[in-house]
């Protein structure tokens, strides 16, 4: 079984090609732009990883993979034009490099790229893969919406940021494997596992991305420490500690949120300490990862075969950068 490492590299040895044709370079240069700053390729390596699991790795599933990270960079330039973020990845946005006219029609035609890998992969599978495809497109779609309205709720339960961090985040990790398992011929009981176990492995890398976003190494992680602090209540360890906070500190909480003092960060991080919201997002996350465990230990292989997964895995959710 290959690692994550080994798929990784292949995957981007294959993928680091030109996508789109030269002209007009107005329209296609800002596409290849973007998809050279990189990034770690998780969603397709793990469409290969589901292949793999029940199978050698079919042909397909290299088109299968360059869709999906076709797509995930669609997803990411609306994005960034939707949250009118100046960077990604260290450098500029499509939006902030080209305007958001072009980067609205280059994230649309990389959506048709993505579609015209679907269109290689054999006709025995094509069908349900495009239907899970589409359900996953949707899904993201509907997540990217309920982040927005977040924006205009005075208060958010966790539940319903929970449900908007599975569809932003989740369901694609969660799909990919599932759509490399179609690949790789899986019944659909090992399918249906495999999907939970991305689903529930995506939340829990949310939320430790969203923890280190309060608590991470600034030096390892990239960001300022407390970031996540300056957001509105659409944040999860907002939320807790807005429904765990007593006396003083709920006080002192609410009235920072309404004001912006240059201490505003560590202030609010001390609450979140004194709270346990640190602790409680620690143990939310190991909660999606017992479950997530059990989903992989669950399906129907040989558990060697599950071993780059597990390791993958682990490495996602254990990383403080």
């Amino acid at each position: 079984m290959n690692s994550f490492a080994i798929l990784s590299a292949q995957f981007s040895e294959k993928f680091n090609v030109r996508h789109f044709p030269a002209s007009p370079a107005t329209l296609y240069d800002p596409n290849e732009y973007f998809l050279s700053l990189g990034g770690k390729r998780v969603r397709p390596v793990l469409c290969l990883m589901g292949n793999e699991l029940f199978d050698e790795i079919n042909p397909d599933a290299w088109h299968v993979a360059n869709a999906i990270e076709l797509f995930h960079n669609f997803s990411l330039i609306h994005d960034d034009i939707m949250d009118k973020a100046p960077l990604r990845r260290g450098h500029p946005t499509v939006h902030e490099k080209y305007g958001s006219a072009t980067a609205l029609l280059a994230g649309d035609v990389m959506l048709v790229a993505a579609y015209e890998y679907l269109t290689r992969i054999e006709a025995t599978h094509q069908r349900r893969i495009l239907q899970l495809f589409n359900k996953t497109a949707k899904e993201v779609c509907e997540g990217q919406q309920l982040d927005m309205d977040f924006e205009n709720q005075a208060a958010v339960s966790l539940e319903a940021y929970l449900n908007m961090i599975e569809l932003k985040t989740s369901v694609l990790l969660a799909s990919s494997l599932q759509m490399g398992s179609i690949l790789g011929g899986a019944g659909e009981r090992n399918q249906r596992l495999l999907y939970e176990f991305g689903r529930n492995l995506g939340i829990a890398f949310q939320v430790q991305d969203d923890y280190l976003d309060a608590f991470g190494n600034p030096d390892k992680f990239g960001k300022q420490v407390g970031e996540i602090s300056y957001q509105i209540r659409k944040h999860f360890l907002l939320i807790k500690a807005l429904e765990a906070a007593k006396g003083n500190d709920k006080k002192e909480l609410e009235a920072l949120l309404q004001s912006n003092p240059e201490d505003k960060v560590e202030k609010v991080l001390s609450i979140f300490r004194n709270c346990g919201v640190d602790e409680w997002a620690r143990d939310l996350k190991a909660s999606y990862m017992d479950k997530a465990f059990q989903q992989l230990e669950d399906i129907a292989v040989v558990s060697i075969r599950k071993e780059p997964l597990k390791q993958l895995a682990e490495f996602l959710v254990q990383r403080e950068y």
